[in-house]
C-alpha cells in the first residue's frame, strides 16, 4: 500500500505548489524542499503583486533537483495546475490575506483534490549568531519601517551597529538576486529596486545602516552577520520573520481595530510577540484601542503593551495652506493593506490644503487597473511602480492630476525617478514611543542580554 506522503505513487516524490507573492514562497522552498528527494515543486503561483507570473525561479537559485528552474505562474491558474500536474500539495506562502479568504483559497483547493498546508514559522526561522530584533505586524501598513528606523537610531546611539535585513521583495528578473546590500542610494539604481523596495531602503540608507535582502536567507544572513553586532529584522505585509528572533517586536494598528485577529498570519505573529505595539495611537479613540487591547490579552495573555505614534511632518508646510493637493502614499499600505489613506492626507488636512483632488479620473494605464482592483481607496495616488511601464503610468497620472502641487507621503523621493512639472513636497513621518522610553529600553535590555550569542564585533 503506497503511503499518502507519496502522493499514491509508490515510490515517488510528493507533487508540490507553492502559492505565494514573491517573498514567503522562494524561502520556504529554499529551506524545505530545495534537497528534499521527496518533494518535486512542480510551479509557484504569484499573487497579490502586478507583473510577476510568467517567470521562473531560476535554475541558480533552485538547486541540482531542477535543472530547469521552477515556472512561476498566475495563481488563477492553480486549479488547472492542480489536475494537469496530479499535484498532492498545495502550500500557501504568502501573507496579509483575511481568514475568511483563507479559507475559501484552502476549499478550493482541496475541492481540486489536493491537500493545503500552511507551515509554522519555527520551521523556517533561521539561526543567527547575532542579536535579532524582529519587527513585525498584525497588518500591512502598521508603521514596521518607522519603528525600525527608531530602533537603528536607539542601537546607533548606544554604540552598537545595527544591519536591517528586509523581508524580501524578489521582483523582476531573480537570476543574480541570491544576495542584495543596499549601502548607497546608487545600489538602489545598481539592482534596478522598484518603488516598493525604495520605500523601504532609501530612509536607511540615509541613516548609514546597511540594508540586505533578496532571495536566498541563508546567504543573506551570513553577510548581515559579517557587516554589523545587531540584526533588526523588518518584515513585509504581517509575515512572519525569517529570522529566529531574541525578541519580537508586534505592531497593531487601531485605526483598524479588529484586524488583529482576523488577517493571516498576524494572528500568528500576535501569538508569538515578547512586545506589542499600539501603533498610530495618538490617532485613534479610545474605544479603537481598547479593542485591540483586549485582543492582545486574550490571545497573548501577559505580554508587555507599549503606545506609539507617527510623527508627520513636512518641510514646506506654509505652502500647504489653501491649495489644491494630490497626495501620494506609500503603495502596498494602500493596496493589499486595505488602507483608505496614510500620513499624506493626514499632513493635508493638518497643515490646511484647500482640497484633496481625486487622481481616479486622471488615472493612465495600470494605475487605473489599480483603482479598479482596490474599490477602497479614496482620493489618494499609491506609489505603484512594480515594472518601468508602470512608473511611466505613474508620472502620466501624476502630470494629469490638475493640482496646486503633489504631497507625497511615500519614502521615496519621486523627483529622482520621474521628470515631473508639478511641485512635489516630502512628507516625513517617524516613530515614536508615547510610553516614555520603554521599547527602547526593552531592546537595549535584550540585545545586551543576547550579546553572548557571538563573539563582539570588534573581534570578527
Amino acid at each position: 500500500m503506497s503511503s499518502p506522503d507519496a502522493g499514491g505513487r509508490p515510490g515517488g516524490a510528493r507533487r508540490l505548489v507553492i502559492a505565494g507573492a514573491g517573498g514567503r514562497d522562494f524561502h520556504n522552498f529554499n529551506v524545505l524542499y530545495r534537497h528534499c528527494a521527496e518533494v518535486e515543486v512542480v510551479a509557484f503561483t504569484a499573487a497579490q503583486i502586478p507583473f510577476q507570473s510568467r517567470r521562473r525561479y531560476p535554475a541558480s537559485l533552485a538547486g541540482a533537483r531542477y535543472p530547469e528552474g521552477i515556472p512561476i505562474l498566475g495563481e488563477e491558474e492553480l486549479a488547472r495546475l492542480i489536475a494537469d500536474q496530479a499535484v498532492d500539495e498545495v502550500v500557501f506562502s504568502y501573507s496579509d490575506v483575511p481568514h475568511q479568504q483563507l479559507m475559501e483559497k484552502a476549499s478550493a483547493v482541496l475541492a481540486a483534490g489536493a491537500d493545503f498546508r500552511l507551515i509554522a514559522p519555527r520551521h523556517t526561522q533561521l539561526k543567527a549568531r547575532r542579536p535579532v530584533v524582529a519587527v513585525c505586524a498584525v497588518r500591512t501598513g502598521c508603521g514596521k519601517s518607522p519603528l525600525s528606523r527608531y530602533l537603528c537610531r536607539v542601537l546607533q546611539d548606544a554604540a552598537y551597529r545595527p544591519v536591517v535585513v528586509r523581508h524580501p521583495m524578489a521582483y523582476g528578473e531573480l537570476e543574480g538576486k541570491d544576495v542584495q546590500v543596499f549601502r548607497a542610494l546608487t545600489d538602489l539604481d545598481r539592482w534596478d529596486a522598484t518603488i516598493e523596495e525604495r520605500e523601504e531602503f532609501e530612509p536607511l540608507i540615509r541613516l548609514r545602516v546597511p540594508v540586505l535582502a533578496g532571495v536566498d536567507y541563508q546567504a543573506v544572513l551570513e553577510q548581515a552577520e559579517r557587516l554589523g553586532d545587531v540584526l533588526i529584522w523588518d518584515g513585509g505585509n504581517n509575515d512572519a520573520a525569517f529570522f529566529h528572533p531574541d525578541l519580537q517586536i508586534v505592531l497593531a494598528d487601531p485605526l483598524r481595530p479588529g484586524d488583529e485577529r482576523s488577517y493571516y498570519p498576524g494572528l500568528v505573529n500576535l501569538m508569538l510577540a515578547d512586545v506589542v505595539v499600539l501603533a498610530k495611537s495618538g490617532g485613534a479613540d479610545r474605544a479603537a484601542i481598547d479593542v485591540v487591547q483586549r485582543h492582545v490579552r486574550r490571545f497573548r495573555p501577559g505580554c508587555v503593551t507599549l503606545r506609539g505614534d507617527l510623527d508627520v511632518a513636512v518641510g514646506e508646510a506654509a505652502s500647504i495652506a489653501g491649495r489644491r493637493v494630490l497626495v501620494v502614499e506609500d503603495g502596498p499600505s494602500l493596496s493589499h493593506g486595505g488602507m483608505a489613506y496614510g500620513a499624506g492626507v493626514v499632513a493635508a488636512r493638518r497643515f490646511g490644503a484647500a482640497e484633496l483632488v481625486d487622481p481616479r479620473p486622471f488615472a493612465v494605464g495600470s494605475l487605473r487597473r489599480v483603482f479598479e482592483d482596490y474599490p477602497h481607496l479614496g482620493p489618494v495616488l499609491p506609489a505603484m511602480g512594480y515594472s518601468r511601464e508602470q512608473l511611466l503610468d505613474l508620472a502620466a497620472t501624476l502630470e494629469a492630476v490638475p493640482c496646486d502641487l503633489i504631497l507625497c507621503a511615500t519614502p521615496v523621493d519621486l523627483r529622482r525617478l520621474l521628470s515631473l512639472a508639478k511641485p512635489l513636497h516630502m512628507v516625513h513621518y517617524e516613530f515614536v514611543e508615547l510610553d516614555g522610553d520603554a521599547l527602547a529600553r526593552a531592546v537595549l535590555d535584550r540585545v545586551g542580554r543576547s550579546g553572548e550569542k557571538a563573539p563582539p564585533f570588534a573581534a570578527r
